[in-house]
């Protein structure tokens, strides 16, 4: 998988999980890839102050986008 396609299928995995972050006030944006295997996003509006952001961001982002892109082994939420 070139780095487009990565970069691609991280989006379409955004995409999937960005209505039920803007049901709650809150919103994604994909910073950077690191070496095609980890993910710098930010969070965005209501979910920059929620208290279960980092269980969103493991149990949700981390694991919808790791089904479209297997090999991606982290993703953390940068300021």
């Amino acid at each position: 998988m070139t780095t487009e396609e990565i970069r691609l299928n991280i989006e379409k995995a955004l995409d999937e999980i960005r209505p039920f972050l803007e049901s709650d006030g809150g919103n994604i944006s994909l910073i950077a890839i690191d070496e095609d295997k980890h993910v710098k996003v930010r969070l965005e509006g209501a979910c920059v102050g929620c208290s279960v952001n980092q269980m969103t961001l493991k149990a949700g982002v981390e694991t919808t986008i790791k089904k479209y892109v297997p090999q991606i082994e982290t993703v953390i939420n940068v300021a």
